[in-house]
């Protein structure tokens, strides 16, 4: 397992830019692999390898795991690290920029995503896996705290979000374990909590993707406005067509986004597909 002066034996030093806050605890990294479920049937992607430390772990109990660093100032630790571990690949390129489809490919059975997220990413990171993956089974991360609050809300609550909803229409969320931020190096400001997304295909009858995406931005986008305003203006349909659709839903046409579950997003969703 990897500690600090390994890593600067390889001139190492943390950046902001990216981020980092390592774990070196073995027992919080096996407590995060043995939540995931991650067994030897299981094929893993990490994001943010880091030291390197989580991926000892999950290839100790994975089938395969493929790591994305964007740091390339760890690529010959990393590389000297995992060059003799036939399971693990290593890929040094910004995650954000790989399309879904080529993850997906290099996982035509399904994978699970393990990952201990920069901070900065983290919103971006889920709402990529969750709106565009074919083959994600589920995501145990590590999350900042106030995030992984937002993520387990209820509607008609103020951390209630377009994260929140767009979760529940595809799966279920929960908060495994919370974790104080001296588990980290260098410890960040806050304190951080794993949370598990499992996706549950066909959850709801979504007869339009993109729609639906579009949908619960729109809700979330002016907080103040009507849920009616937003939609008029992203949909372009007038009042009336749009208090029409409220009232067959029976959704009160001064509603805001955040009022609404994710069995009304989707259906919302599914008549405004038929527009």
């Amino acid at each position: 397992m990897a500690n600090l002066d390994e890593l600067k034996k390889y001139n190492f030093s943390f950046s902001k830019k990216f981020g980092q806050n390592f774990i070196f605890d073995t027992n919080l990294l096996e407590s995060i692999t043995k939540a995931a479920g991650i067994d030897n049937t299981c094929n893993v992607l990490e994001i943010g390898t880091g030291a390197g430390t989580l991926t000892t772990v999950l290839a100790s109990k994975a089938n395969k795991v493929v790591s994305y660093e964007i740091d390339t100032s760890l690529q010959s630790y990393l590389l000297d690290k995992f060059n003799s571990i036939p399971n693990v690949e290593i890929i040094f390129e910004d995650i954000l920029k790989v399309p879904t489809s080529s993850i997906d490919d290099k996982f035509q059975n399904g994978y699970h995503i393990v990952a201990n997220l920069p901070y900065y990413i983290t919103t971006p990171i889920i709402f990529k896996f969750i709106e565009e993956s074919k083959n994600l089974k589920t995501l145990t991360i590590m999350v900042q705290q106030e995030v992984a609050e937002r993520l387990i809300a209820k509607e008609g609550t103020a951390n209630y979000g377009a994260i929140t909803a767009s979760i529940a229409t595809i799966g279920e969320v929960k908060i495994i374990k919370k974790i104080s931020r001296n588990m980290f190096t260098p410890a960040p400001n806050v304190d951080s909590a794993i949370v598990q997304i499992t996706i549950t295909p066909n959850k709801y009858n979504i007869k339009n993707m993109s729609i639906l995406k579009q949908t619960i931005k729109s809700a979330f986008q002016m907080r103040r406005k009507t849920l009616a305003n937003n939609l008029k203006s992203t949909f372009g349909l007038d009042t009336n067509t749009i208090n029409e659709i409220l009232q067959q839903l029976h959704i009160s046409p001064n509603a805001r986004g955040e009022t609404l579950s994710a069995q009304q997003f989707v259906d919302l969703a599914n008549i405004l597909a038929q527009k």
